[in-house]
């Protein structure tokens, strides 16, 4: 477990466009001393949280796209910017070479201890990972496989500083373990490397009336009890629920702390537990909401005279609330629009699979070079290793980008998508003649490959201009301009998630198979922009 990963090296290079900016306007920051949730409206899904000094890290799941675990940053749980990812390649590496949208990292668990900073995630195929750091930003370890078994999900460690012993709970996923609605505990070796026992169910929610799907679990030790905060009754109805216990290993005692009541908050639960330096509590959480993912909301917390936590307003999540008591900050959100100076993209984007030399190409000018990769998939970006993404947002927005396709290639083609269980792109092909066309291009959720959703049009100087504006519910209109004006192309589409994951926006360059060097296409200007103010 020593020598850095290459996530490090991607922060300085491929991982880091230095002029990437964000509009103010997706900051959830209402600039008058509250905020509106979500302060996260994307699809950072299964958030954890933790703070160090001033400073409050988060990390996300990140499923099959690399680089993954995301790291956030903020000095006041409102305001956000992404500082880099954790995880530069999916392991077993030769087993992530393909798109596998739904698997790999879920629901990550951050710590510091022994002045590092810890991450521990399930991959439900293969076990129970780590990776650690001196620093946020790095180097983290390669992964280190703490528990190899299917199923195994959700993990999270505690390090107990009143008995010196260290911890780890975790839960279990069904389709592949035949297990679920129980948490699992054991004692773990303080260095992190393994676990020291079998484990022991610590709750089995089987046997408490009415629960199931329990799941999610975060670990604290607090006022002479061992909690465990962990959600329950699925993703998009169901609740955050808190268990108690003198003993790590039981017997628990459980209540439900934050349920959707009379909101419009569908199923909040799911996230991490923070205390300012000042002393107040605050609970992080996702809600699903579709093809937008899984988005974030900060909610209040504080400990009742009975000893048990009070979420939101009296266990209903909050829409709009004051601040924390810390000090103000500009307002902030993970970054979304490019340039890709010198052909290096921003911290924002993630590829369906680990990454391959070559892919994208570094010069001495502005703009995103991407290699026509040649594949049999050609005709299905679900299928695509090699389409470079970044989250959809949950707000009405306006993505734009400009798009000249330099190969030669008969077949070869480039755009802009949204990528999901279905998808949909727009952009420009090269035909068996040569001459480049504007094509709009989707599939449906049981189609193995794409048709067309507008008629072809010549694009003469193999430039275009391509827009999506998507609406509420996730609908997207596709647009271009190939040098005469704005021109609508095909029917309305309606955003499809994955099982687990959100709709994605996606710039891909791609060829049909065949021998030698197919060309690259070029895109610059990335750009999306709200068309509606998001404070309430």
């Amino acid at each position: 477990m020593s020598g850095a990963s290459a996530a490090t090296t991607a922060a300085t290079s491929v991982g880091a466009s230095a002029v990437t900016t964000t509009a103010p306007v997706f900051s959830a920051d209402q600039g008058d001393g509250t905020y509106r949730n979500p302060i996260l409206d994307a699809d950072w899904s299964d958030p954890d949280v933790l703070r160090v000094a001033d400073d409050f890290y988060m990390t996300a799941s990140s499923f099959g796209r690399a680089p993954g675990l995301p790291l956030l940053h903020s000095r006041d749980l409102v305001n956000w910017t992404l500082v880099g990812h954790a995880l530069q390649l999916l392991e077993p590496a030769a087993e992530f070479k393909v798109p596998r949208h739904d698997c790999g990292v879920w629901a990550p668990s951050l710590r510091h201890f022994d002045d590092r900073f810890w991450i521990f995630w399930g991959d439900p195929d293969h076990g129970i990972y780590q990776v650690n750091a001196p620093a946020i930003r790095g180097p983290w370890t390669r992964p280190h496989l703490v528990k190899e078994g299917k199923g195994l999900i959700d993990p999270c460690p505690l390090w107990d500083e009143e008995t010196g012993e260290a911890y780890l709970v975790h839960a279990w996923a069904k389709s592949r373990s035949g297990i679920k609605n129980r948490l699992t505990g054991h004692r773990m070796r303080p260095d992190g490397t393994g676990l020291l026992d079998e484990g022991k169910v610590v709750v089995d929610a089987d046997r408490l009336p009415g629960w199931f799907t329990l799941e999610g679990p975060k670990l604290y030790r607090h006022d002479g009890w061992y909690w465990i905060f962990a959600p329950a009754g699925g993703v998009e109805t169901g609740w955050q629920g808190v268990f108690r216990s003198r003993e790590f290993f039981g017997p628990y005692e459980e209540r439900i702390a934050l349920e959707q009541k009379d909101t419009g908050v569908n199923g909040p639960h799911q996230g991490g537990w923070v205390r300012t330096a000042a002393g107040e509590d605050w609970f992080l959480h996702f809600q699903q909401r579709g093809a937008y993912g899984r988005v974030v909301h900060l909610q209040p917390m504080r400990w009742g005279p009975d000893g048990w936590p009070v979420l939101g307003d009296e266990g209903a999540p909050v829409a709009v609330h004051r601040k924390p008591e810390l000090p103000p900050q500009p307002p902030a959100a993970p970054a979304t629009d490019d340039d890709f100076p010198g052909g290096r993209f921003g911290r924002q984007w993630q590829w369906t699979a680990n990454p391959q030399d070559g892919w994208a190409t570094q010069h001495s000018g502005d703009g995103l070079r991407l290699t026509c990769v040649r594949s049999v998939h050609a005709h299905d970006l679900r299928k695509l290793a090699n389409v470079l993404t970044q989250r959809l947002p949950g707000i009405p927005a306006v993505i734009e980008v400009e798009l000249r396709l330099d190969s030669e290639e008969p077949g070869a083609r480039a755009g802009l998508a949204v990528l999901g269980d279905a998808f949909r792109w727009i952009g420009l092909q090269r035909g068996a003649d040569g001459t480049v066309h504007l094509v709009h291009r989707f599939a449906e959720t049981v189609a193995e490959r794409e048709r067309d959703a507008d008629h072809p049009r010549p694009a003469p100087e193999g430039r275009a201009r391509l827009r999506i504006e998507t609406s509420a519910g996730a609908r997207c209109r596709f647009s271009y301009d190939v040098g005469e004006g704005w021109e609508s192309s095909g029917q309305v589409f309606a955003a499809t998630p994955w099982r687990w994951v959100g709709a994605l926006l996606g710039l891909f360059a791609v060829a049909p198979t065949g021998g030698g060097h197919a060309g690259a296409a070029t895109f610059t200007q990335f750009r999306i922009t709200a068309t509606r103010a998001t404070t309430a």
